[in-house]
């Protein structure tokens, strides 16, 4: 539609924090020395949790498609809801995507200091 664009911004700090760790998570995955200062971001309408769009400028433009998550990790809130954050890249390999999902639905409070590997709970067998 004419006159709709998309405005990029800068990460914030605690969203940059976030996506460094995600990224030193990933496995089989690499990215240009400089990616973290060419990081632009936009916010995704998921109710507030915090997901966002993710380009690194300079890189030649092409239609971009969902590729693979690389990795995710989880954290408590400040009012202690679990949150797990993913990290999914485009078909060519490029940051596409930081995907939060606060289990309760609600809106994100605060991105923490420290994040831990997500744990998947095995279901008892009887």
């Amino acid at each position: 539609m004419l006159g709709e664009f998309t405005v990029y911004r800068k990460p914030t700090r605690d969203e940059q924090r976030l996506i460094k760790h995600l990224v030193s998570e990933a496995k089989d995955f690499t990215l240009p020395d400089d990616w973290a200062e060419k990081l632009a971001v936009e916010d995704m309408d998921d109710g507030g949790m915090g997901s966002l769009k993710l380009v690194v400028q300079g890189l030649a433009e092409y239609d971009r498609e969902f590729g693979r998550q690389v990795s995710e990790c989880q954290f408590a809130d400040a009012d202690d809801i679990n949150v797990i954050a993913s990290l999914y890249v485009d078909q060519k390999g490029n940051l596409f995507e930081l995907d939060i999902w606060k289990t309760n639905f609600d809106k994100l409070i605060k991105i923490p200091a420290c994040f831990l590997p997500v744990q998947v709970e095995q279901s008892q067998a009887k």
